[in-house]
């Protein structure tokens, strides 16, 4: 089809680079630097949606991302299905495909109309008070019903083949917004040679000046003005310039996310290109210039295809070059829309009548729209729009009542004023204030270190607006340690003004009435639904929010809020300000999940981490299991072995001989500094200061309520200098742990913490024979047991590289856990299994450490804990500093729930019959024969087949377990109930002489 509604000779697009696209099946022609809405209304094509709720016909209403009802799927092959992108922001590229949503069979044609016709049925809130009854109906009928209905679009089935690439970026000056306020910031800031980054949503720079056909700066065109800056930032060093990039939450600490659409706007777009990117900023200073938004009008129908915001109409004419009728009614409360009246009126377009609210206003714009010979009627009223798949006229009333009169049109612009975009200053955690004179939400306190400049501040006029922007760039840039420097400021030589406006509903659609005068046009919300909220007791705006869903659409209500916030007010009689604001949540526009999600899916969703060993472990034919993001050995069978025979094997060989472990997943962090001793007393309930260099102690740390929160080996390497393990699952968590405590808790202590788990490689070697494997290969130690006791740790060389040498023990023989830079670790893995040979070691798995440490009673936090343990219940009781005054958990280990009798402690279990191996998890009970439900007094937490005993062990949680030794108890079990007698934890050297042996 021919684009019959472009203008030659307006706009800013070559007609001479032509793209093809086709929507719902039809072809059409467009102009590279189109959107699909600006080719879609070149070719007269206005119907492009059906209403969420009633199916209503539906057509632009903006031109940006505001935008509520044009929303399109965007195909470019099976997998690359976009559902609900705004046809106002996608831009034409070569080939696009697009289609309706929310339609059946066709959009002309919608079966859900019947939805508009049933509307009594279908009031605000409908759904909190319907599908009550019967109750059969909900699972069988009501909530299949509900579900197929529900959303805008469809998602693809599978998978998305784009990438998504992310960064993280600095700068001093964070610009947002990308108008006349926003390019004037960043050059006063950039002049100072501090870095700026510079972002907008639009392919094109310039905001209003897109459509302001009549400003001018430094002589220039205002948008050949905007370039020619832009272009001038681009040159800049220290500057980043993001087009296409929405700034879509603003987080804590200065840190905003940014969303950079990279290729959807090309026909082809190569490989190596991300689909989007997302920017992580953190910034010390942030200039919001992010504008004001149209508001609509609201009156009986106002939601018609060729019904529109008049700014999209200007813009679509100014920018793009296309009318967006040719019979075109306007419907207004402020002095803009005049402009867009004037701007179609000498493009060639018939302008049928203005309609302004206002009794009496007077200034230029009315002047030169009357010297036009357009018609104006002030103090009168739109009270409908006609047509149904497009407009076709406007009824116009006097505001106060009286005869009507119908003006036939093909298009209506309206605009009721102007909202100043606070969304980015919310998120900042801002509190806006109401400017009771202009009637309209603006930035008030700031929680941030941010400045809103131009009209999202509430700033009227372009002059106003490069004083305040300028003002505001260079103070942002100066007070983040940019430098002064003169230059010059953009001087504006003509600008527009816009007027003030009015909220709520227009004459026609007040108190009283019935129609349709839709307020949030995605969700269908209407003047009556907010009042009907009111009616029925939503006495908060967040309430009426809810109740009718007003703002709560993809749009967020940016068109729509103050609309119904103002009916809401007017119903309850109360000012705005007393009726209160909704909250603005990120993300500003919709976000793709890939864009978040980036490069962390198929097999980087869940990172893997190797050890250094791994590659050697799967060369001996290792089984692995994930431990968190880590892969570990988890046995070595050898051939004609299974799981069972092979673990069996290596804990008889360490026992007997000796054992390779790769331990480098445990976490380390390294305490540093002058108060180093007092951080770990304040962390851990054992004590600290008197711990000599190169000793260790088995530490224990506590959350606030009194119940372990992780345990770990902790090594003194000097008087300010401690090496601390944690468990493998624990290691970032107690890092932030210590992290919070030290930035909140204990700042005045001189303490450095730093993770080490992947610098340090492990090898525990552990058995009788452990010092025989190792000595050889080491330099500087003396590893006698009387330089070297149980519990000590001893910086040298192994194999020539450094190692920090622990002798310690999870197997409760002699042990040595070898630490060293983990580039070395294979190697050094490969020397010692050469020297374990020679005595008959094995390497063992994670599975065999877990029988081994059961053997011993040695817990394991997470799994003989539960985050409801004491020390005192573990039996740990002699960890806990008894003189000690203060440590995170003391008071409540005080609470009387800790101290009462009866609470689970940790136990050991035997089965009557050794070969019963107990399963993990399972409940015991005292009374087998008690009716069910069943009182359980614990569970079983760890359970093995233990070789060494040659029987089944187990560890559990019994209630007044300590008092119960000797007991049986009793374990149901789906096949039968299983007799466990009470023991003591440790099963092997109950003394503890094989430490030494």
């Amino acid at each position: 089809m021919s684009a019959a509604f472009r203008i030659s000779g307006a706009g800013r697009l070559s007609q001479a680079k032509t793209a093809s696209f086709s929507f719902d099946g039809q072809a059409y022609s467009g102009i590279e630097g189109d959107t699909l809405a600006s080719a879609l209304l070149a070719n007269g094509v206005h119907l492009v949606g059906r209403s969420f709720k009633y199916h209503r016909p539906r057509g632009f209403l903006s031109a940006g991302a505001e935008e509520p009802n044009a929303l399109v799927q965007i195909v470019r092959d099976d997998a690359r299905k976009t559902p609900n992108v705004r046809a106002t922001v996608q831009e034409l590229y070569d080939g696009l495909t697009a289609n309706s949503q929310n339609r059946w069979p066709s959009l002309a044609f919608d079966v859900g109309a019947v939805n508009d016709i049933a509307s009594p049925m279908f009031s605000a809130g409908f759904y909190y008070k319907t599908f009550m009854w019967p109750k059969w109906a909900w699972k069988d009928l009501y909530e299949p019903k509900i579900r197929a209905a529900a959303g805008l679009g469809v998602s693809p089935e599978k998978p998305d083949p784009d990438h998504y690439a992310a960064r993280y970026a600095h700068c001093e000056v964070l610009v947002l917004g990308g108008g006349a306020a926003g390019i004037v910031a960043a050059l006063a800031a950039a002049e100072t040679g501090v870095r700026v980054i510079l972002a907008d949503e639009q392919a094109e720079f310039g905001g209003s000046l897109r459509f302001e056909s009549g400003a001018r700066i430094d002589g220039q065109d205002g948008y050949a003005w905007a370039q020619g800056a832009i272009a001038r930032l681009k040159a800049m060093d220290n500057v980043r310039v993001l087009s296409r990039t929405t700034a879509f939450g603003y987080y804590a600490q200065n840190f905003v996310g940014l969303v950079e659409r990279v290729s959807d706007h090309l026909k082809s777009p190569g490989r190596e290109l991300a689909r989007e990117r997302l920017w992580q900023v953190r910034t010390k200073r942030v200039v919001i210039a992010t504008g004001a938004i149209e508001r609509h009008m609201v009156f009986a129908n106002n939601d018609r295809p060729g019904v529109m915001l008049a700014s999209a109409a200007r813009t679509y004419l100014n920018h793009y070059g296309v009318a967006v009728g040719r019979n075109v009614g306007v419907y207004t409360a402020n002095d803009s829309a005049y402009a867009a009246a004037i701007d179609l009126k000498k493009a060639g377009v018939n302008v049928a009548a203005i309609v302004d609210l206002r009794d009496n206003p007077a200034g230029p714009v009315i002047d030169e729209a009357r010297a036009l010979g357009i018609e104006i009627n002030f103090g009168r009223a739109v009270v409908s729009a006609g047509g149904k798949l497009r407009v076709s006229s406007m009824t116009v009333q006097p505001k106060n009542g009286g005869g009507e009169r119908t003006i036939p049109v093909d298009a209506i612009l309206m605009s009721a004023g102007w909202t100043p975009s606070v969304h980015l200053f919310s998120q900042s955690r801002g509190k806006v204030a109401f400017n009771d004179e202009t009637k309209r939400f603006v930035p008030g306190t700031y929680a941030q270190d941010c400045v809103s400049v131009g009209a999202c501040n509430g700033t009227d006029g372009l002059d106003a607006t490069v004083d305040e922007a300028y003002a505001a760039g260079a103070k942002a840039a100066k007070d983040a340690g940019g430098s002064a420097r003169k230059s010059a400021k953009p001087k504006v030589d003509v600008g527009e003004s816009w007027s003030r406006g009015m909220l709520g509903a227009g004459p026609g659609a007040g108190s009283g009435t019935t129609v349709k005068a839709f307020v949030d046009f995605q969700n269908d919300v209407t003047a009556k639904d907010i009042r009907q909220a009111v009616h029925e007791g939503m006495h908060s705006i967040e309430h009426v929010k809810r109740f009718t869903t007003n703002g709560m659409a993809t749009d967020q209500g940016k068109t729509s809020n103050m609309h119904g916030l103002a009916i809401a007010a007017e119903e309850l009689g109360k000012p705005i300000p007393q009726v209160g604001l909704t909250t603005f949540r990120a993300p500003y526009t919709p976000v793709t999940f890939g864009s978040i999600v980036g490069h962390a899916r198929g097999a980087l969703f869940d990172p893997t981490r190797r050890t250094a060993t791994h590659g050697w472990a799967a060369s001996q034919g290792a089984v692995f299991e994930d431990v968190g993001h880590w892969k570990r050995a988890w046995y070595f069978p050898k051939p004609g072995e299974d799981m069972h025979a092979a673990v069996d094997r290596e804990c008889v060989t360490v026992r007997k001989v000796g054992g390779l472990f790769d331990a480098s997943t445990l976490g380390k962090i390294e305490v540093v500094g002058p108060d180093a001793a007092k951080f770990m007393e304040l962390l851990y309930t054992n004590p600290w200061e008197k711990l000599e260099t190169g000793r260790c102690r088995y530490g224990i740390m506590l959350r606030e309520d009194g119940f372990i929160y992780d345990d770990g080996v902790v090594g003194r390497l000097a008087p300010d200098r401690f090496h601390v393990t944690t468990t493998t699952g624990g290691a970032p968590r107690v890092m932030n742990h210590m992290e919070d405590y030290l930035q909140t808790e204990f700042p005045h202590l001189n303490v450095w913490l730093t993770s080490i788990t992947e610098q340090w490689a492990v090898i525990a070697v552990q058995g009788p024979k452990s010092r025989d494997i190792i000595a050889p290969l080491v330099e500087g130690i003396d590893m006698s047991d009387e330089a070297m006791p149980h519990m000590s740790v001893r910086e040298g060389k192994i194999c020539g590289v450094p190692t920090r040498l622990f002798r310690m023990s999870f197997t409760g023989e002699r042990g040595f856990e070898v630490n060293v830079p983990a580039d070395y670790g294979e190697a050094v893995w490969e020397a010692l299994w050469a020297e374990g040979q020679k005595h008959g070691a094995t390497a063992y798995g994670t599975e065999a450490m877990h029988v081994l440490r059961a053997e011993k009673g040695y817990i394991i936090v997470g799994q003989d804990t539960d985050g409801t343990v004491t020390p005192n219940d573990a039996g740990l009781d002699w960890a806990v500093g008894k003189k000690k005054t203060d440590f995170v958990g003391i008071r409540g280990l005080t609470r009387p729930d800790l101290v009462a009798k009866g609470r689970k402690q940790l136990v050991g279990l035997k089965t009557k019959d050794p070969k019963v191996v107990l399963e993990e998890g399972a409940q015991i009970v005292a009374d087998p024969k008690q009716p069910i439900p069943m009182k359980m007094i614990g569970h079983v937490t760890s359970s093995y087949w233990s070789e060494n005993c040659g029987r089944s062990i187990a560890l559990a949680l019994v209630a007044g377990g300590r008092d119960r030794m000797g007991q049986t108890l009793y374990v149901p079990m789906p096949n039968g109930t299983v007799e466990v007698e009470v023991t003591g934890m440790v099963f092997v050297d109950e003394k503890g002489e094989r430490l030494n042996g």
